[in-house]
């Protein structure tokens, strides 16, 4: 029970976390930040894994080994099946909610739900999905390690539980880490839709060849494209400006995320294979 109090603790400080990193990453462009505070999400949502991991999966391993080292009396646990019944049903709602916004998205999206869920760069949704899930596996772990001391009056039971619950912590904790940290450091769109967007700026008058194009993941729902383009040769200048106009509107038409598109006009590099195929 200590160990699920643990839990609850530090989900409660996740959840103010991710708050604070919704809030802040809302903020529009402004002079200092010409390129918005998207990524700020993930800095919140890193410290949120932080807290999962030293709030809940730290305690609750030293909880387990110090009951299984010394012992614990397992008393009467009535009162704990009532507060462990009532978290179920609560987190069990909430765990509801969580999959059907990702459920939705994933919808949205066009992408199966298990590769939504590993490729999001809603980090905050992935959060709530996966804390939901290890709050109901913790909390039948729990009533296990209840059960189990009660039926055989020693606290071993309860030390594995504790113990469970911890691993599971830092497996949560390590996922949200990684994720966020991935976006941090600067992560692109997926293969597959790279392809497409090289696609849709050839299919735009005047562009010849995508020399190099570069994806940049900056939010949920903020995504930047910069792109070395070989335009015809014969295109005039005006013609050039009305071709990048047009492959900025055809992205973002396509792709309501991508929100910056920087085309930069260059030549091919001389030889018999200057164009890509």
């Amino acid at each position: 029970m200590l160990s699920e109090a643990a839990h609850s603790v530090a989900d409660t400080v996740t959840e103010v976390l991710l708050l604070t990193a919704l809030k802040r990453s809302a903020r529009p462009a402004d002079e200092a930040h010409p390129l918005g505070y998207g990524p700020e999400r993930y800095i919140w949502a890193l410290l949120a894994s932080i807290a999962t991991f030293v709030g809940g999966a730290v305690f609750a391993v030293y909880d387990g080994i110090h009951t299984l080292l010394h012992g614990e009396d397992p008393g009467d646990p009535t009162v704990s099946y009532v507060i462990l019944a009532v978290a179920f049903l609560l987190e069990g709602y909430s765990l509801l909610v969580a999959w059907r916004q990702v459920r939705g998205e994933a919808a949205r999206m066009r992408a199966p739900l298990r590769r939504y869920v590993k490729h999001t760069p809603d980090t905050a949704v992935k959060a709530v999905l996966l804390e939901n899930a290890a709050a109901l596996i913790g909390l039948v772990l729990a009533a296990g390690g209840l059960l189990g001391a009660q039926l055989t009056g020693s606290g071993t039971y309860d030390g594995v539980a504790s113990l469970l619950i911890g691993l599971l912590l830092v497996w949560v904790a390590w996922e949200l880490g990684r994720s966020n940290a991935q976006y941090l450091i600067g992560r692109p769109l997926p293969a597959t839709t790279r392809a497409e967007v090289r696609e849709e700026l050839l299919s735009v008058p005047h562009i010849e060849a995508v020399l190099e194009l570069t994806t940049l993941v900056q939010g949920p729902h903020e995504v930047l494209i910069a792109a070395k383009i070989d335009f015809h040769d014969l295109a005039s200048a005006r013609q050039v400006e009305a071709a990048c106009e047009d492959a900025e509107s055809q992205l973002r038409e396509r792709w309501p995320s991508i929100r910056r598109v920087y085309l930069d006009p260059t030549p091919p590099p001389a030889g018999p294979s200057a164009r890509p195929s």
